[in-house]
């Protein structure tokens, strides 16, 4: 299920990706990796797996079904681009993100290798 966001820069998130490995200095202090562990502790059912990566097909077409339109970080509580998420599954992301063009859509990566190898496929 999506939030309102507490973020200042953006408005909602969806999350069709939670958790995640550390690959830089970046990572060190992860904010999603503590949230996801304390949604674990409260039973929260996406959270299951605490920050192991589990992908959540279920919640794919979420923004389909947003009226209003809204700026969206997508996989707030992940790196949508991590090397164990199926290319097909990226695929399928970004293809909900165009039907859904009255929303914008924010997806923020430490794994712009991916990306580029990927890009073909995003459109």
């Amino acid at each position: 299920m999506s939030t309102q966001s507490s973020i200042e820069w953006t408005e909602t998130t969806w999350n069709p990706v939670t958790g995640c490995t550390k690959i830089s200095d970046g990572c060190k202090h992860c904010y999603a990796e503590r949230m996801a562990t304390r949604l674990q502790a409260m039973g929260v059912y996406k959270y299951q797996n605490g920050f192991d990566l589990t992908v959540h097909e279920s919640v794919l077409e979420e923004p389909l079904r947003w009226k209003k339109p809204r700026l969206v970080f997508v996989n707030s509580m992940s790196d949508l681009f991590h090397e164990s998420i199926s290319s097909a599954f990226i695929e399928s992301v970004f293809r909900v993100m165009n039907q859904a063009s009255h929303h914008t859509f924010q997806v923020l990566t430490k794994r712009p290798a991916r990306v580029m190898q990927l890009d073909p496929g995003l459109t």
